[in-house]
């Protein structure tokens, strides 16, 4: 058996300890060949989860060690907000209230420079920005990124009272925001407060 082999750990945990496995398998409620069985035949193939937290918790060592899988690292929380961003006419904005959460993995997360202080996901709707953005996409969106340059990128934004995702970009001292859509109409006129870049997408399959 390998060094590593949760069977051959058991016994020299064990050994250490100046535990018998007959001991331990009565710990266990479990008959005394039980442990010896498992360390010597191979029977069972594997502790049962609660044999295993309990030998764990009585030898002083992670679960891992005797055979769990080792769990990954907790997922990060996006604040979803309730309302949608419209890559079409437009949703009317009253306020933004957060409706649960979107996950993404840590690592996912630190690189788009993202947390769950500094972002939120939308539900796109509308197709004046496909074929980047379909309807029902969700966007992850960088509240930190409010400051489009002269290359343009897709941002969030509300124009007056209504929030969308459009394609925006500094000339001089103004915005021009404009629908990747050819088809799409004319995007509204009015006072345009960038919220912020979207960073990512997801989208189910169709």
């Amino acid at each position: 058996m390998a060094d590593d082999d949760p069977r051959t750990t058991l016994a020299q945990l064990a050994q250490a300890g100046g535990h018998s496995l007959a001991a331990l398998s009565a710990m266990l409620g479990r008959n005394p060949a039980y442990l010896q069985q498992f360390v010597h035949r191979g029977t069972p193939r594997r502790l049962s989860e609660r044999d295993r937290r309990l030998l764990a918790d009585m030898l002083g060592v992670d679960e891992t060690r005797l055979g769990a899988v080792a769990r990954g690292p907790a997922l990060v929380a996006i604040p979803r907000l309730a309302l949608a961003a419209s890559a079409g006419p437009g949703a009317f904005v009253d306020n933004e209230l957060t409706v649960g959460s979107d996950s993404i993995t840590p690592a996912l997360a630190r690189y788009l420079g993202l947390s769950a202080d500094t972002a939120a996901s939308i539900r796109v709707r509308g197709d004046s920005m496909e074929p980047g953005l379909f309807d029902g996409d969700t966007i992850f969106v960088d509240l930190t990124s409010r400051n489009p340059g002269p290359r343009g990128a897709v941002h969030v934004v509300r124009i007056d009272d209504t929030l969308m995702v459009k394609r925006v970009a500094r000339l001089g001292n103004r915005l021009v925001v404009t629908s990747d859509n050819p088809a799409a109409g004319p995007v509204p006129r009015g006072a345009v407060t960038v919220i912020g870049r979207v960073v990512w997408q997801m989208r189910a399959p169709r």
